[in-house]
């Protein structure tokens, strides 16, 4: 099988590119051929360009599929649309949770929930428009390749190589043991998805000509902020204490994994529909451990986000203080 991926030496566009060179396919990667440029040398190289409308290099060759992992604005999409026309058999859209509304979201909602109004145009990608860009990305895939078109929604992805630092945090601050700051609440519900799990998807999807939208999450038994903060101290063999402290005492406004509660309900999507088209099931716990050994071995750079040393001191004596 011949698959094409716009994107594919980053996160989770290298775990689809692993993946489908693994199943046997032939695979093509359309990047600008700035990021580990040395992977996959098994692949097809072809450099662009979707910031400045750069897609010359897929003028020519067909393929069974395309894969689209890098499409967040509607001309991106339809820039590609327009190079590839008739040489693609199936467009896949790799397409986000942000799409749907989030206000009378039920717990379990599946992939009919309603979705935001589509943004065709947004001078940043924020909060406020990302989403919503998507929906109008999907809106295109679907309208020009009909029942060839095929969208996996994903929730929060997570494992070795992860650019969003979310798990990474707190694997590496778990290992680390005692008493642990979290500034939210434990039992806040958390929706992670293996990014090796989300690549499997996908692949099959593809090699299996499906079309319609598939909800990527995971792990396969639901669970808390708490109780994955305890999995990766598990993980790493080591004692800690979860110890909740005022979102104030956060020294920013985003903070990893944590979501105000009248978000919760996106945390709570069902899988079935992905489960019965082949998502796998990693468990968290091996997750947290390959994430823990990956950050180790390139080093535990700064991850940007979450306390520093001197911060979460700070924010468990004041809690202590206060009882």
């Amino acid at each position: 099988m011949r698959i094409l991926i716009l994107g594919g030496t980053s996160f989770v566009g290298r775990a689809i590119a692993d993946d489908a060179l693994r199943s046997g396919a032939e695979v093509t990667l359309f990047t600008r051929g700035r990021t580990n440029p040395g992977l996959f040398p098994d692949a097809v190289h072809l450099v662009g360009d979707r910031d400045t409308g750069d897609y010359d290099a897929l003028r020519g060759g067909s393929w069974d599929a395309v894969v689209d992992v890098t499409g967040y604005r509607p001309h991106q999409v339809d820039q590609a649309m327009d190079a590839l026309g008739d040489r693609v058999g199936r467009y896949l859209f790799v397409s986000s949770h942000s799409v749907y509304e989030q206000e009378g979201l039920a717990p379990g909602s599946d992939e009919s929930a309603p979705l935001r109004a589509p943004l065709r145009e947004a001078a940043q990608l924020t909060d406020a428009t990302y989403g919503r860009l998507k929906v109008a990305c999907e809106d295109d895939v679907r309208a020009r390749y009909g029942d060839r078109a095929t969208i996996v929604r994903p929730g929060k992805v997570a494992g070795p190589h992860d650019d969003q630092r979310g798990l990474t945090y707190w694997a590496r601050r778990a290992a680390q043991g005692g008493r642990i700051a979290l500034p939210g609440r434990p039992e806040q519900p958390v929706q992670l998805v293996d990014v090796r799990d989300l690549a499997r998807l996908v692949v099959r999807l593809v090699q299996d000509d499906r079309a319609g939208a598939f909800h990527a999450v995971g792990p396969a038994e639901p669970t808390t902020l708490g109780a994955l903060i305890a999995t990766c101290a598990e993980a790493a063999g080591i004692e800690a204490e979860v110890v909740p402290v005022p979102p104030e005492s956060s020294p920013q406004m985003f903070f990893p994994l944590v979501r105000p509660e009248p978000t919760w309900t996106g945390q709570q999507r069902s899988a079935a529909r992905a489960r019965a088209a082949g998502l796998p099931a990693t468990p968290l716990a091996v997750t947290a451990a390959d994430v823990l050994a990956w950050d180790r071995e390139r080093g535990e750079p700064p991850l940007g986000h979450g306390f520093t040393p001197e911060q979460e001191a700070l924010a468990l004596a004041s809690v202590a203080r206060s009882r």
